[in-house]
């Protein structure tokens, strides 16, 4: 009797193991946890864990700050176009909206009046010097204002560094259904070289092809000041102008083309008065598509 019963419950078991594995294989086959579905979750896991993990993020919310990107340190200007969502792009988000900020910029940015009055304390007490050292004296007649209208002349000029491409755009980007070039050319700009601190001043040309999105004809304008105003190399000047348009309403590709003299060559160093520099930026289609870009050079040129 005894090897009956022995028999019948070793049976029992064999039936309940069988059972488990099936019910085992079947949550594995369903995607749930080897947990039961019936049971309940464990005191630590909440009933909505399981429902959480599963569902998808919440969309970020729409933030007008944007716009601003910066560059990564020890790379060139990059010519990729700036990517929000990948932190190996060569040009990164900027948290301040701005665009390639320098050192001190943010400080600038932010900076209160007593801020900035100091700033320009110590920009006068700059110039004064530099006049003794040239031989003349700050405090004749002519010189004795000299290192204040320097200085408010100097923060008026660099004012781009006070600038956020988010103000300066201001939400001028509107919905069009428009896939033929934009061109807006014959542009002033005038800005400063970083090598020795004297104007250059030409013309700029700026092409796009939307992608859905247009953007304000002023705007063009106003981010080729914005840029322009500050210390510059005619060539990061030019890229940066077609980098912020880009990022501002991704299109099919940004074109932009300066000519520029500049003081440093024409009125010290060589002096060849007359000389022009010319710089490009290509940017999406107009970098692969030679018809593209054949058609933006002939538009320039009439």
């Amino acid at each position: 009797m005894t090897s009956h019963v022995e028999l019948l419950s070793n049976g029992l078991r064999q039936l309940e193991l069988q059972q488990s594995e099936t019910n085992l294989g079947s949550n594995y086959h369903d995607g749930g946890d080897p947990q039961s579905k019936n049971d309940p979750a464990p005191d630590n896991e909440p009933l909505l864990a399981s429902s959480s993990a599963h569902a998808s993020p919440p969309s970020p919310p729409q933030v007008r700050e944007g716009y601003g990107f910066r560059q990564v340190s020890g790379t060139s200007t990059p010519l990729t176009v700036p990517t929000r969502a990948i932190e190996g792009n060569r040009a990164l988000p900027d948290p301040n909206g701005l665009g390639w900020p320098a050192k001190s910029t943010v400080s600038r940015l932010n900076e209160t009046t007593p801020d900035r009055a100091a700033r320009e304390k110590m920009m006068v007490s700059a110039v004064r010097t530099i006049l003794e050292c040239i031989g003349e004296d700050p405090n004749r007649e002519g010189l004795l204002k000299t290192p204040e209208r320097f200085a408010q002349a100097m923060m008026w000029m660099t004012r781009g560094y006070e600038e956020r491409l988010a103000d300066v755009i201001n939400d001028a980007v509107f919905a069009e259904d428009h896939d033929e070039m934009v061109l807006v050319r014959e542009i002033d700009i005038s800005s400063l070289c970083e090598h020795h601190l004297v104007p250059f001043t030409g013309k700029v040309a700026i092409a796009y092809i939307p992608n859905q999105l247009v953007l304000g004809l002023s705007k063009l304008a106003r981010i080729a000041e914005t840029f322009s105003r500050r210390l510059q190399v005619q060539e990061r000047l030019t890229k940066q102008i077609a980098i912020a348009v880009q990022e501002a309403i991704k299109p099919r590709g940004v074109a932009v083309v300066m000519e520029a003299t500049h003081m440093c060559m024409t009125m010290r160093g060589v002096q060849k008065p007359g000389s022009i520099t010319v710089t490009s930026c290509m940017l999406g289609c107009f970098r692969t598509q030679q018809k593209t870009r054949e058609e933006f050079l002939t538009l320039i040129k009439r």
